[in-house]
């Protein structure tokens, strides 16, 4: 079973780079979007209050903690010609690309109350959406090859695409949201969005392939001990820690950037949003063709512990420019500077992604990429959750009055001064967070190979036995006695 392919033939040329990568461009970009936009289309163009705005993406992570996890026991369950994951990856590719534009429809009601239900319900639509595509295709690199340098050029082309998605989704809507106080505007940008989303998921379905594997044994009720039993990798908790504080943090700046814009500099109108949001995206897609090759050749833990200080000088940096009248050009030299140190830490993370399945079997002794994708995926949605709830009360704490924005006049000057903090502060002490914790993850390239040649000996094809060395490295790696590895009630099963 473990020889067969399903999908397109194995090929490791650009091409399949391209088109595995091009699955990001949703979840690079779609975030963007709601980042940048959502909150501003509640507030600005409804009326509704920012704290009540802000709850909605978090709401929605209730849901996604019952989902995420029954989607990645889905997935591992499954057997499909077309292989598990690429079978869910294109079923949704239609259920993301329609829930997403269903989020920016306009109901006819002045109700606060009624529009937030709706609004709940459409954000939770959504994200089942996106889960339904982005679990599986978050799982699918590691049964696509075992190669770790190989993997790391996949990882990187799919930070390519989404960066490429964040640069189209952040500038785009600036041209079609003139007046951000006009609701058809935000449909419009949503349809056109809708499509792309659509082109570029399905791409990934005929572009893949996936290793065909004995489906795990699990029943739905399982997948809630099974989520929970990654949380005791240490690697993998350590791995949720760069995922969680990386993302948080430009969630934050794009989050922000509107309000920043609009409130502190009082620029929107001249283009100011548009020339910094191509700043941040193409001073980050020249940083993914820089941080490409050195982390083949160093590791994917040195990327980000490049780029994090990099994003850390560049965010400071706008502390001395946050007032109207600001110079544009040193906005923009640091707004690049935070979008290259952005690259850096990306690349590496979702590199160190896809080698989080290798550590977790070598502790369950189960291959379970969707377990494994899924609550990376929830983190992911975390992230833009806990950001989009703490922009909302944070805006409320400084005193921002819906009211004077959805009738375009200028927020008191304390709460001007008050946004330009958030938008500098926030990202700074989470960048942070992240550097620390990416000094303290243990896997390189030498771990990794040490991880795969474990997992050889357990089942058999790699003669010989741990030295002492090696069995400290492991045990240091996944947080687990050596002797107490390749167990499946490691997994939160019990023993058939």
């Amino acid at each position: 079973m473990e020889s067969q392919i399903s999908g397109r033939k194995p090929n490791y040329g650009f091409l399949s780079r391209v088109m595995y990568g091009m699955g990001e461009f949703f979840g690079g970009g779609c975030f963007v979007i709601i980042n940048s936009f959502f909150a501003v289309f509640l507030t600005k163009a409804l009326g509704m209050p920012p704290a009540l705005a802000g709850t909605i993406p978090m709401v929605g992570k209730i849901w996604d903690a019952i989902t995420d996890p029954i989607m990645g026991n889905i997935t591992d369950r499954t057997r499909s010609r077309f292989g598990p994951k690429r079978f869910y990856i294109l079923i949704g590719s239609f259920l993301s690309a329609i829930t997403f534009v269903l989020m920016w429809m306009k109901i006819p009601t002045n109700s606060v109350t009624v529009m937030y239900i709706f609004y709940i319900v459409m954000y939770c639509l959504f994200s089942t959406g996106f889960t339904v595509l982005c679990v599986p295709y978050s799982g699918l690199l590691p049964d696509m090859m075992d190669d770790y340098t190989m993997r790391a050029k996949f990882s990187n082309m799919r930070m390519v695409w989404s960066t490429l998605g964040a640069m189209v989704c952040g500038l785009v809507p600036t041209f079609m949201i003139r007046d951000n106080r006009d609701p058809a505007a935000y449909m419009r940008c949503a349809l056109l969005f809708g499509v792309l989303f659509f082109i570029t998921s399905i791409t990934v379905f005929f572009g893949t392939w996936e290793k065909q594997k004995e489906p795990v044994r699990s029943s739905l009720k399982e997948s809630f001990p099974q989520a929970a039993s990654v949380f005791r990798n240490r690697s993998y908790l350590l791995f949720l820690g760069l995922y969680l504080f990386g993302q948080m943090g430009m969630d934050f700046v794009s989050g922000m950037a509107v309000y920043y814009v609009d409130d502190v500099l009082n620029a929107y109108g001249n283009g100011y949003f548009t020339y910094i949001m191509a700043a941040l995206m193409i001073s980050q897609l020249v940083g993914m063709a820089v941080f490409g090759p050195v982390m083949s050749r160093s590791s994917k833990k040195m990327a980000i512990l490049i780029g994090g200080p990099i994003r850390l000088a560049g965010i400071l940096g706008l502390l001395a420019f946050s007032h109207e009248g600001a110079p544009l050009i040193p906005i923009l030299a640091l707004t690049a500077l935070v979008g290259f140190g952005n690259a850096g830490s990306l690349t590496g993370i979702f590199a160190v992604m896809a080698d989080m399945t290798d550590v977790d079997e070598l502790i369950t002794s189960i291959r379970r990429p969707g377990i494994v994708s899924s609550m990376a995926t929830f983190v992911r949605k975390i992230s833009s959750g806990f950001s989009a709830a703490a922009i909302g009360f944070l805006l409320a704490a400084v005193g921002y009055d819906e009211v004077l924005a959805s009738s375009g006049a200028r927020q008191a000057a304390a709460t001007q001064r008050g946004i330009g903090l958030i938008f500098i502060l926030a990202p700074a002490i989470l960048t942070v967070l992240l550097i620390v914790v990416d000094l303290f993850f243990p896997i390189t390239g030498k771990e990794f190979r040490l991880v795969q040649e474990e997992i050889a000996r357990r089942k058999g094809s790699e003669p010989g036995e741990a030295t002492q060395e090696e069995r400290e490295t492991l045990e240091k790696i996944t947080g687990f006695d050596y002797d107490r590895l390749w167990n499946v009630e490691n997994a939160g099963l019990k023993k058939h």
